[in-house]
């Protein structure tokens, strides 16, 4: 990613960094400055000391942070997607510094499940003048998830979503994407042991539920909390492509719940075992695993200003 540098208003003992990332929810390339300028005003409206960031590339979020906590700053904000979100929260982890979000992104899950408004300038106040909580993160493979995890159809629209060939971005993109992925997505088998319980099935996705949502009030995990030290590990089966496409209503109307094809299981740790390599995502980022993946739960890894 690439934008116009951000003003910055440097402080050694700054109350806040704001990393803003330029181009979630479909921005144009050049809106960082703006956003940038709209968090230096507001935090002077307030009274803070803030540093002011804006990325320039995947993982540069995720450095910021690093960065902002080694120095000492107080909290840190960021104004993204939930890509942004989870390079921020996988830096802050287990460290004294909360984080305060500003929802910009296609989903925005977390920010959904924190009860965080929508509207920058009032979630920039929240994120400035909120209190913190603690709450639980999910680990895949290594990698930290604040919100979902999983194998399957989501992890496949959002390897499509994060292709080097997909110059859109937004809400309207990734749902185009996922009617697409939805007409020629296979299926696969796997096994599914969660705290030693295990079940086999063939599967639309497994999904590894800190927040209950995928994000835009899709909630595939209605009764997930994020505090209660537990993965809700979701299994939708397929039977054949015509029943799946009769259960979307439940679905988009968040009673997937009352659905014949889905379960759910609380855990602690999962592990997920395919036929080959599995493609998997934390927090619709893609990667690749083996043919076994685990995750588990880490209780009170994290503080979020809500």
């Amino acid at each position: 990613m690439t934008s116009t540098p951000a003003p910055r208003c440097t402080s050694p003992s700054a109350d806040a960094a704001v990393i803003i990332n330029p181009i979630a929810g479909g921005a144009r390339v050049g809106r960082g400055a703006g956003r940038a300028e709209l968090a230096v005003g507001i935090a002077a409206r307030r009274g803070a000391a803030v540093e002011v960031f804006v990325t320039e590339r995947a993982g540069h979020a995720r450095d910021l942070a690093r960065a902002a906590v080694s120095r000492g700053v107080g909290r840190v904000v960021v104004w993204g997607g939930d890509g942004t979100v989870n390079e921020v929260a996988s830096a802050l982890a287990f460290s004294a510094a909360p984080m305060g979000i500003v929802p910009a992104g296609s989903g925005n899950g977390l920010a959904r499940a924190l009860g965080l408004p929508a509207d920058p300038v009032r979630a920039l106040e929240r994120a400035l003048d909120g209190r913190a909580r603690t709450i639980d993160t999910g680990e895949i493979e290594g990698r930290l998830f604040v919100n979902v995890a999983g194998v399957g159809f989501d992890a496949a629209v959002a390897s499509r979503f994060a292709a080097p060939s997909n110059t859109r971005r937004g809400l309207g993109a990734y749902a185009w994407l996922t009617a697409r992925t939805l007409l020629d997505y296979r299926p696969s088998t796997y096994t599914v042991v969660a705290d030693g319980a295990g079940l086999r099935a063939r599967a639309l996705l497994v999904t590894l539920a800190n927040g209950s949502e995928f994000g835009n009030r899709i909630r595939i995990a209605p009764a997930a909390r994020i505090d209660d030290g537990r993965l809700d590990v979701i299994v939708v089966e397929e039977q054949s492509r015509l029943g799946t496409l009769g259960q979307l209503p439940f679905l988009l109307t968040g009673r997937i719940d009352r659905s014949r094809l889905w379960s759910s299981r609380l855990a602690g740790e999962v592990r997920i075992e395919g036929d080959g390599p599995l493609a998997f995502h934390a927090d619709g980022e893609p990667a690749i695993g083996g043919k076994t993946l685990h995750a588990r739960i880490l209780p009170r890894a994290l503080r979020v200003i809500c």
